[in-house]
């Protein structure tokens, strides 16, 4: 009993340290992440090849490779490089499915003779009742279902994201993160994955279909985010009501 009721208090103490988080932002808009914890901002400020000084010959050369340069290549290939992608997400699925089954069986079983036995039968059987009809079953089941799935996003975004990381084999990975804070609502756009270098183009973007392990989410946290979820004791009921 004693066990019990420290349980019942521990949930109810966890309960109540979650509310006070909440009730400490009532009245206030939420904070914006810093920037300067972010992966990205690791990648910027901790370049992994340093940049060679320029030689006293070459000042003057069009051919310098100083990102200043007029024919430098703008695209991101190293670490702590930017690069802008392009979400452009337009699907649409549609499934129809139907399926039905019959059957009908029917078993008849009759001893008209066999060596006088049913006739000697018949005497000791019910009135009405003959081994020429011993046993006559008749059965049947019809099933019929059917189902509908129609589908819809629609996502029109751009996001610039920082290269994180260049693999051993060329691939640079990626994460990008945006927050735009509106009144008392901030929406959080997130993405991240592996792209190659000759997919990005020569604007330095790259669209979404040619990240590999793309994830891409976009959601938000404020007032409205925590309206349209259901309370944590609603929450837990649900997972604990086996109906």
């Amino acid at each position: 009993m004693m066990r019990r009721n420290l349980v019942l208090a521990a949930g109810g103490l966890a309960l109540c340290l979650s509310a006070c988080g909440r009730v400490s932002e009532v009245g206030r808009v939420p904070q914006l992440t810093e920037p300067a914890d972010s992966a990205e901002f690791a990648a910027m400020s901790q370049p992994v090849i340093p940049e060679l000084p320029a030689r006293a010959d070459s000042a003057a050369s069009l051919w310098s490779v100083s990102q200043n340069s007029l024919v430098a290549d703008r695209r991101a290939a190293q670490r702590g490089d930017i690069l802008t992608v392009v979400i452009e997400i337009n699907d649409q699925a549609t499934m129809q499915n139907s399926s039905g089954r019959n059957r009908t069986a029917s078993d008849t079983v009759s001893i008209p003779s066999l060596a006088g036995l049913p006739q000697r039968v018949d005497n000791m059987l019910p009135e009405g009742a003959s081994m020429d009809e011993l046993v006559e079953a008749r059965g049947s089941s019809a099933f019929k279902g059917s189902g509908n799935i129609s589908r819809k996003d629609k996502i029109t975004l751009r996001v610039a994201a920082t290269v994180t990381e260049r693999l051993p084999n060329g691939v640079l990975r990626i994460e990008g993160t945006q927050e735009v804070r509106v009144n008392y609502e901030i929406r959080i756009l997130t993405v991240s994955g592996f792209v190659r270098p000759s997919d990005i183009g020569r604007r330095n973007e790259i669209a979404y279909d040619r990240i590999a392990g793309a994830r891409i989410s976009y959601g938000g946290r404020g007032q409205i985010s925590d309206v349209q979820q259901p309370r944590y004791g609603q929450q837990i009921a649900d997972i604990v009501l086996p109906y």
